[in-house]
């Protein structure tokens, strides 16, 4: 019960935490539509699960006590936050009525593309879930509820971005957005510059 309870915690904690997920659901929510902002969130889930099944088969543990494959890892999230993050500093400012009947720049595809690269290439989420796996569930503990506990991570982040694509996508959040679109645009594609330098810098500390 200790386990479960420890698991369950944990991870809602860690979901709800401000990081690249939430910037990336955050945007498409507000400037594309719901469904693009639930696309996403489907797509990060989606991602859990990819560290999910990589750390029950033990090679999360092996990436992650690897200083080549952990930096690696690092790298490559580090520069696709940052690709993010230059393509909505370089968002021209439009007007907001030609915004307003502007068709959706990003396919259900691409929606679902972008949420699940930005939590599959997230070291961040690498380390959390392999210290859930290695540290809070026991190695005893029966593969089908270890299993358990991972689809439980997938659903808890789906659960919460879709909330967060449902809240930003509204009515009022959206006359808000029509108006700083661009400021918002802009301020998004810095924390994703930021947190991809972030990244980046503490991959060359390691090494």
């Amino acid at each position: 019960m200790l386990e479960l309870v420890s698991v369950i915690t944990i991870t809602l904690l860690a979901v709800i935490s401000p990081g690249a997920d939430f910037a990336m659901v955050s945007r498409n929510s507000m400037f594309l539509s719901r469904r693009a902002g639930l696309l996403t969130a489907l797509g990060i889930s989606l991602g859990v699960l990819v560290h999910v099944t990589y750390s029950m088969l033990g090679i999360g543990l092996l990436i992650s006590q690897s200083i080549v494959l952990f930096n690696l890892v690092k790298f490559a999230g580090a520069a696709y936050l940052i690709w993010l993050g230059i393509g909505m500093l370089r968002s021209r400012k439009a007007d907001p009525a030609a915004m307003a009947v502007q068709a959706p720049q990003l396919s259900d595809w691409q929606a679902l593309r972008v949420g699940f690269l930005t939590n599959a290439l997230n070291p961040k989420t690498t380390l959390f879930v392999v210290a859930l796996f290695s540290q809070v569930i026991s190695p005893d503990t029966a593969v089908l509820t270890q299993l358990g506990y991972g689809l439980f991570m997938a659903v808890a982040h789906l659960g919460w971005f879709a909330l967060v694509a449902y809240g930003l996508s509204s009515e009022a959040a959206r006359g808000f957005v029509t108006r700083a679109r661009h400021h918002i645009e802009r301020a998004i594609g810095g924390v994703l510059v930021a947190l991809g330098l972030g990244l980046a810098l503490s991959s060359v500390q390691r090494t």
